[in-house]
C-alpha cells in the first residue's frame, strides 16, 4: 500500500512538470520569476498545452513567433484553465486575457505579438501584472524556427 501510495504521488506531481524534453526559459514580470517552456516551431505552436492537466504555480508556455502580428488563441482540446499575455517585440505586455478550458472563443492580441505567454488562470491579475509591464529575459529564448 505504502509502495503504492508513494507511486501514485509521483505519477501526480510528475503531470504538474513540463515534459522532460521541453526546453524552458526563466523570465521576470516584475517581481515574480516564471519557468516558461518554449513553442517556437509551427507545430509546437499549434500544440501548445492541449491535453495538459496541470501546470506547476510559476510555470508557463512561452509561444516564440517569427514576426510580430495580431494573432490570436483559443483552448479547443485545452481541459486546463488559462490566462494569456501578448508581449511586443520590445518585452512590454500588449494585453492579457482570461481563457476557459475546451473553448473556441477568439482571444486576440490587441497590437503586434512576438511572443504570447500563457500561465495558469488569474496568474497575471493575482500577480499584478498588468499592460505595460515589461517581460525580462527574452533575449534567452530561441528564436521562431520554420520545422
Amino acid at each position: 500500500m505504502k509502495r503504492l501510495s508513494l507511486s501514485a504521488l509521483f505519477f501526480f506531481f510528475a503531470l504538474a512538470l513540463p515534459p522532460v524534453w521541453a526546453e524552458t526559459v526563466p523570465l521576470k514580470i516584475g517581481k515574480q520569476t516564471v519557468r516558461a517552456e518554449i513553442a517556437n516551431t509551427p507545430h509546437g505552436r499549434e500544440r501548445g498545452l492541449m491535453g495538459r492537466e496541470r501546470l506547476c504555480a510559476d510555470c508557463g508556455m512561452l509561444f516564440v513567433f517569427e514576426r510580430a502580428d495580431q494573432y490570436a488563441f483559443w483552448m479547443k482540446n485545452t481541459p486546463l484553465p488559462l490566462s494569456i499575455a501578448f508581449i511586443a517585440s520590445d518585452g512590454r505586455i500588449l494585453n492579457t486575457a482570461e481563457m476557459q478550458p475546451n473553448t473556441t472563443d477568439p482571444h486576440p492580441a490587441q497590437g503586434d505579438a512576438l511572443y504570447a505567454l500563457e500561465m495558469n488562470r488569474s496568474w497575471f491579475a493575482s500577480n499584478g501584472i498588468k499592460p505595460g509591464d515589461k517581460v525580462l529575459g527574452l533575449e534567452r529564448a530561441p528564436r521562431a524556427r520554420r520545422k
